[in-house]
């Protein structure tokens, strides 16, 4: 299983969401190493279709696929919880479900 947080420099969010990310591996049993991708130019986030830090692919796929498709740019993320808040890192359900359908 590929594991990957893609985030920028500018975001104050992307460490709660590698610790999030980092727990749920742990408690479903899953060793994976989790690759830190720092996308550092807007041309960099076209190529890597980077919508936002903190952006959690596993095996290649978003956690949580992004709403319109772009841009692809240096900026923050904002998720829907499943509850309907809003928040700058994924639902950790989402992530564990996408977990559980790479295991």
């Amino acid at each position: 299983m590929t594991v990957e947080l893609l985030w920028w420099d500018g975001c104050p969010s992307y460490p709660e969401a590698l610790t999030e990310l980092k727990r749920i591996l742990r408690e479903e049993g899953v060793d994976a190493h989790v690759e830190l991708v720092e996308v550092a130019s807007d041309e960099q986030a076209r190529r890597e279709r980077f919508p936002g830090s903190p952006t959690v692919r596993i095996d290649g796929e978003d956690v949580v696929t992004p709403a319109n498709g772009g841009p692809f740019s240096l900026t923050c993320r904002v998720y829907r919880l499943r509850d309907g808040r809003i928040s700058p890192t994924p639902d950790p359900e989402d992530m564990r479900a996408a977990i559980r359908r790479a295991a």
